[in-house]
């Protein structure tokens, strides 16, 4: 796997002691907008119901219209790629990669790359697969070898942004943000992969918290 496009979306730091941390950006630009590269969200938080985990989701080509959503699909060809800084060098230490054959999405890592930055390649082999959930349907979930626990499909849009009041605060006919505010992204859709990590898998990081970045990277 070697970079044709690649989205280096969100840069977060998730704490173990809890709480979520988020990273987003909805609108790309045109060539990525509506693309399989086009990460919308990383969300990086401690299971709420295991203390030991810690789940990651990577949402990806956002603004699905409900008409849309059931015909919208990952692609075979590119990479999404978890990263994961444990000693807070900003350079991944661990990567969680995630491929669609088709019909599964498999999952492999955590596991050291042997390439680091803008190029990837496929590293170990798959640690766990899960059929692609169908729009409408009850979510399909799958565990791994190494206890990781993963979905994939579409879901409804979680983020939260008022963008017809940030662009009136923007021209400077507001002063603030509205409570409640009015969800700009309200009825529509991303296609999300959900993974659950063991704690134990991820290293023990430097002042007890974790960078992660996603990536998105086309085969060619």
């Amino acid at each position: 796997m070697q970079k044709k496009k690649i989205i280096v979306i969100a840069t977060i730091t998730a704490v173990l002691a809890g709480g979520i941390l988020w990273a987003s950006d909805h609108i790309d630009a045109p060539l990525v907008t509506g693309q399989s590269t086009d990460i919308t969200d990383l969300y990086a938080y401690q299971s709420p119901t295991n203390a030991n985990n810690m789940v990651f989701v990577i949402n990806t080509q956002g603004l699905l219209a409900p008409a849309a959503t059931a015909a919208a699909k990952f692609d075979p060809n590119t990479l999404i790629q978890l990263n994961i800084d444990n000693n807070g060098d900003n350079v991944e230490d661990l990567v969680i990669q995630a491929l669609y054959d088709g019909t599964d999405m498999n999952v492999y890592g955590p596991v050291a790359p042997s390439m680091t930055g803008l190029k990837s390649k496929l590293e170990g082999s798959v640690k766990a697969q899960v059929a692609v959930t169908a729009y409408g349907s009850a979510p399909v979930t799958a565990t791994g070898s190494n206890g990781i626990q993963i979905f994939a499909g579409p879901r409804d849009d979680p983020f939260f942004f008022d963008l017809t009041q940030y662009h009136k605060i923007l021209a400077g006919t507001a002063t603030g943000f509205n409570n409640p505010g009015t969800d700009a992204f309200a009825g529509t859709n991303v296609l999300s992969l959900v993974i659950e990590v063991p704690k134990s898998l991820l290293g023990t990081p430097t002042g007890g918290k974790y960078n992660v970045w996603a990536q998105t990277k086309k085969k060619i």
